[in-house]
Order: structure tokens, then C-alpha cells, then sequence
């Protein structure tokens, strides 16, 4: 059955495009979504949601029409604050007389609903919502109802999402094999917001500030750079991408986003205001390579040898002594007899396990070394039985969840193994970072693959005392919360800082106010450690929206509570690109030439060429690396991408 079908806010100027776009979903994901298609690319956009929000879960506080409304009203005030224009706006209020974005409630993306919504004449849909099969489902039915449209698809499964996409395609090309150039591209294609969001959240958890994206075989990597001191020049790296807020280093101060004005950080500035940003620091591109370095081999467990996996520490060191007092037996009995040493330790040996003869009428050191030799066989026995059964013990349990080793330090404390949880404790482990994963559900998605990857992991509620303490976060280096619950994930922020107070925190918070709130207190109250705050949906948004435009951004990286995307897009097309030279391409504020892909037949097939020489012309047919925001890509892009990827 169909809801009420409304806009908000209310304002009934008509959009000048004749696609639009539709965007179903039940979560934070699907009305951000919305709004950067509507706001910051300029799109006419249906969003489905369900009518009834009441199994939502508590990180998704904004559902139904009156918080859609709220979500809408805040993040397009938040836009006009930070100014710049959008594509097909005007100078001044970016989004002065931009049609709303309507909003369509319905149980499930049924033929009916999506008819309602005007499937038939959309240019793109996006189906986002948290459950798999429901994705599915909507994107045979979609698939089905309109060839011709393009689909985005969230799907947590990549197997099953490859599979997906072949499907979708060949469905597409059977139903409509006269599409002529000028129709919209009708391909498919499947994301995830926790494969896209997880490089971002693993990173804050790291030492040092470093930023890294690979995709299709490109390695970039972008580092933080603190102020220089008096007398210093700060590292400018390749380029700079970004100025930090003016108040990141303030202890009282909080991480600057859309809304912070002047104050707030500044993407892709250029020369002049590098040069006038004194004493604010600076995020700068390392390094940009075909392929990046080979990630460390993944250990089992902490700094430990694969042994710990079936011997504990205190049987290895207790191995250890009985080993050295055996070589000193052996050694002492070579010294007083005068016996060879090879042959003085195969009598230590026969001593040791009893199967000598008795020294009688031997000199009084070999009756006494025999003595010792009995009482370390003494000793080594029940050793041996100890090393038998912990090793049968590790064997029975090696499909069973493993304890945080007693020594272990150095480690991240991961709370919460949902989607977003799983996939940041995969790419921790991929890094070689040992991790202690904390999950109150048994059954949560990322238990099997803890155990898998040999991670320990504590079950128990976070917020009960002494499960931070089992994890043992007082030798941990970082913690990050991403749990589904923004109070949960502050209740163990606080506790854990009550243990360690220089902890380096990162939070999964939803709401913008409240997390500038939150790290503003906890900046206050331990200025000294390392405070973040993520979105998921902030930092996955601009991923799909970009998809529903055609084209696929190679990753994004956060820089306090914005994103910085980074492209490949052909100079051929985009007059802002095409046969300008690399300094004239760059506009600040909005994109940046980084790297050229040379084409086959000039340096090489496949080359990347990142040291451009700033007066190389662009051709129509290179493939270029670009660095944009989220305004600028949409300005270069365009609406052409809907007829071309």
C-alpha cells in the first residue's frame, strides 16, 4: 500500500531536466543519498522509504517524514553555509529555488510503488536498503519495469554482486537491444558501503595519519602534516589536497564539515591560500603508483609466533628452563668426568629419562649430576603431559572463538561485528594490525570470520565493566567503536578513555551536531589523545552518488567531516579539461589533475605518469587521475554522464 506522497521543503518551482532519479532505502544511507543527488548535483530525485520506521535501529534516528524532513532542512542549510555554486545553479544561495526532494512512503519497492515513483521515466535508481534479498528483489523488479534505467545496487555479498551485475546487463540487452547512443546507459552497478567506508575507519585507528586508496591497480597515498614549529618547513609532499580548520588542533576546538564556514578545512586550496593558511596543517599527497606495496603477511595473533596458537607462553618458558638445565647438566657433566661432550649428553639424556644405569662407584660429581638429571625428568614429565593436552585442547577449539593472548599489546579494540565492523576487521588484518574484537550477539555476521581469521574476539555487552578490561584496552592502540548504537559507542569512548586516557578513539556517530559535540567534549576533557568521529553513510554517499551519474570514483578519503574524492575521467568531452595544459585544468576548491594513464603507444600501455610537468596539454584521449569535491566533480561531470561513462 502506498503512503503519503510529499515534499519537503516546499517549494514548487519546476526542474528544468526531463530524467530524474530514484533513490529506495530505509536508512541513513538512502536520505543522504537523496540529498547529495538533489543538492549537489542538481538531480530531480523520488525517495522511497518505508511508512513505519519503528524496527529502525537507534543510529538511524531520521525516519519517516518529519526527520526526513529535519535531514533534508539541515543539510541543505549546511550547504548554503558553505557556499560554492552547484552545477546548474546561481551565485549566492546555492540552492536557492531547487525543487525539493519528494518523498514516496511504501511497505516494499513493489510494481506498484515503483511506478509511483516514476520508474518508467527515471534516468538512474538506487536500491539501498540494509537487507540483501530486498535489493535483489527490487532490482529484478526495476530491471523489469524499465530496461532502459541505470541501477545502483547496495549489496554487502561481492560474490553474489558480480554475479548480479552480469545478470542485470544481459537482462538490459535482451529487453532493449535497439538503445540507441543518446539513451541512458542501462548498466548495473553493485557497492557496498562497508567496503567503501572501511579503508577510511581503519586507517583512523592507526598510528599516524596516513590515507590510502587502491583501486584498479592505482595506489595513492595521502599523509596529515601538522603545523611546522618556528624556523621549519612543513613537508609539501607532491600537493597539497587539503587545509585542516583552523581549530583541529585546538583542544576545544571541533573537526570542520560542511557547515563551518571560512573556519572549517578547505579542499584542493591553491597557491594563495596555502601561502596565507600559517599555522594550519595540511593534508598532502605521498605518493601516486600503478601498484601499491605488498601488504605484511597477516600473524595469528599479536607479536607472537604462530606456536601461541597451540602452546601458551608460560608452557613455552617453562620448556625453555627445562631445556637450558638440561644443556647446563650436560655441560657440567663434560667439565668433571673429562667425557666427550656428545657423549656426556646422551648419558645427561639416559639420566633424564631413567633408563641409565646407576653410578655406583662413579666419582661423586656424575653421582650428583645423575641426581639432578633424575629431578629435571621429574620436572619434564608432567611438562610433556601439559604440552599434549594444550595442544589437543587448541586442536578441538580451532573452529571456536579465540581469548585475547595474555601478553598482547599494541592491538586495536574493534566493538561491533556487523557489516561495517566485518569488513574494517578484514582490511585491519590484511594490514598485519593485530585486533580484539568485542560483539555482544553470538550470532553476529563477522563472528565466523574472526574465527577464521584466528582474531580473539570477547563476547559480552561493552558497556558492562570489565569487558573493555578482558580486551585489554589499557595496552591497546586505538579503539574503534562501530557498534549500530551512537550511545553505545560514546558510553565505551568514555569508559575506555576512564582506563587509558590517551587512547586514540574513533566513533561511528550518524548526526553531525552531535558528533561535532561529542569531539569537542572529549578534546576538552583529554586534549592530548587522538578523537574521531565517522559516518558511514557521510563517508559511503558520494560513492553511489556518483554511480547514479554513470561513472565510478576510485575511492574517497575523509578529511575531518568532509570527503575528498578521487576519479578517472577522459580529458575528451570536458571543455575544463580538454586541451588545457595541467596548471590551467586545475580549479580550486574544486578538482586537480594528479596523474595521467598513458594510453597504448606513447610511454608504454597502461603507464602512470604521476610527475605531470604543469604546461603538458591534455589530449581527448587521455585518461587522467583527478582529486575533486563533491561539488566540483558534479560540475565536471555534469549531465552528460548520464549518456556516457
Amino acid at each position: 500500500m502506498l503512503g503519503h506522497v510529499s515534499t519537503f521543503p516546499q517549494q514548487p518551482q519546476p526542474s528544468p531536466f526531463t530524467g530524474h532519479m530514484v533513490v529506495c532505502g530505509d536508512d541513513a544511507l538512502a536520505q543522504r543519498l537523496a540529498v547529495e543527488l538533489r543538492y549537489v548535483y542538481g538531480e530531480r530525485v523520488t525517495l522511497v522509504v518505508p511508512p513505519e520506521p519503528g524496527a529502525a535501529r537507534p543510529d538511524e534516528p531520521l525516519s519517516g517524514r518529519g526527520r526526513a524532513a529535519a535531514l533534508f532542512g539541515r543539510m541543505a542549510s549546511a550547504m548554503n553555509r558553505n557556499g560554492g555554486g552547484l552545477p546548474h545553479g546561481s551565485d549566492g544561495d546555492t540552492n536557492a529555488g531547487v525543487e525539493a526532494v519528494r518523498v514516496l512512503q511504501a511497505a516494499e519497492p513493489s510494481d506498484e510503488s515503483l511506478a509511483e515513483a516514476g520508474i518508467a521515466g527515471a534516468a538512474a535508481v538506487a536500491l539501498v536498503y540494509d537487507d540483501d534479498e530486498r535489493n535483489i528483489r527490487a532490482a529484478l523488479t526495476a530491471r523489469r519495469l524499465n530496461p532502459r534505467v541505470r541501477l545502483v545496487i547496495r549489496l554487502y555479498n561481492r560474490k553474489l554482486g558480480q554475479h548480479l551485475e552480469t545478470l542485470l546487463d544481459q537482462a538490459a540487452a535482451l529487453a532493449s537491444p535497439g538503445l540507441g547512443p543518446a539513451a541512458p546507459d542501462a548498466s548495473t552497478t553493485v557497492l557496498s558501503d562497508a567496503d567503501t567506508a572501511a579503508p577510511a575507519l581503519a586507517a583512523t585507528a592507526l598510528a599516524g595519519s596516513t590515507r590510502v586508496i587502491r583501486a584498479e591497480g592505482l595506489f595513492l597515498r595521502a599523509a596529515e602534516r601538522t603545523p611546522p614549529r618556528g624556523g621549519q618547513v612543513a613537508d609539501p609532499g607532491l600537493c597539497t589536497l587539503a587545509l585542516l580548520s583552523s581549530t583541529t588542533h585546538d583542544p576545544a576546538g571541533a573537526e570542520g564539515s560542511d557547515s563551518s564556514g571560512a573556519e572549517g578545512p578547505q579542499l584542493l586550496p591553491g597557491p594563495a591560500e596555502i601561502a596565507a593558511a600559517t599555522g594550519r596543517g595540511t593534508v598532502v599527497l605521498e605518493a601516486v603508483t600503478q601498484s601499491g606495496p605488498a601488504a605484511p603477511k597477516a600473524r595469528m595473533s599479536g607479536r607472537s609466533a604462530p606456536l601461541s596458537q597451540f602452546f601458551s607462553r608460560r608452557l613455552r618458558w617453562s620448556a625453555l628452563g627445562v631445556g637450558l638445565a638440561v644443556l647446563g647438566l650436560a655441560v657440567a657433566s663434560s667439565v668433571t668426568t673429562g667425557d666427550h661432550p656428545l657423549h656426556a649428553a646422551y648419558l645427561t639424556l639416559l639420566d633424564l629419562f631413567a633408563m641409565g644405569d646407576p653410578a655406583i662407584g662413579e666419582p661423586t660429581a656424575r653421582q650428583v649430576i645423575q641426581i639432578l638429571s633424575g629431578i629435571a625428568g621429574l620436572m619434564l614429565l608432567p611438562l610433556l603431559v601439559a604440552g599434549v593436552l594444550e595442544a589437543f585442547g587448541s586442536l578441538r577449539s580451532a573452529s571456536s572463538l579465540r581469548r585475547p593472548p595474555r601478553g598482547l599489546s599494541g592491538h586495536v579494540v574493534l566493538l561491533g561485528l556487523g557489516k561495517i565492523g566485518t569488513r574494517v576487521l578484514v582490511h585491519l588484518r590484511e594490514l598485519g594490525i593485530p585486533v580484539v574484537c568485542v560483539e555482544e550477539d553470538p550470532d553476529a555476521r563477522g563472528i565466523p570470520v574472526a574465527r577464521r581469521l584466528h582474531v580473539p574476539v570477547v563476547l559480552g555487552d561493552v558497556t558492562d565493566e570489565g569487558v573493555l578490561e578482558t580486551a585489554k584496552i589499557s595496552r591497546s592502540r586505538g579503539l574503534l567503536a562501530l557498534t549500530s548504537a551512537d550511545t553505545t559507542n560514546l558510553e565505551a569512548a568514555l569508559y575506555a578513555r576512564s582506563l587509558k586516557p590517551d587512547l586514540r578513539v574513533t566513533l561511528r556517530l550518524f548526526d553531525d551536531e552531535f558528533a561535532t559535540a561529542v569531539y569537542r567534549t572529549l578534546r576538552t576533557a583529554h586534549p592530548q589523545a587522538i578523537t574521531r568521529s565517522r559516518s558511514v553513510s557521510h563517508l559511503a554517499g558520494p560513492s553511489f552518488a556518483v554511480a547514479m551519474m554513470g561513472r565510478q570514483i576510485l575511492g574517497a578519503i575523509p578529511v575531518e567531516r568532509k570527503v575528498l574524492l578521487f576519479a578517472a575521467v577522459e580529458a575528451g568531452g570536458h571543455p575544463q579539461l580538454e586541451g588545457r595544459t595541467v596548471e590551467q585544468a586545475f580549479r580550486a576548491g574544486a578538482w586537480r589533475v594528479l596523474a595521467l594513464d598513458v594510453a597504448a603507444g606513447t610511454a608504454g600501455e597502461g603507464t602512470l605518469v604521476w610527475n605531470l610537468h604543469p604546461g603538458y596539454v591534455l589530449r581527448p584521449t587521455d585518461r587522467v587521475i583527478i582529486a575533486a569535491t563533491r561539488r566540483g566533480l558534479a560540475e565536471l561531470l555534469g549531465r552528460r554522464a548520464l549518456t556516457r561513462r
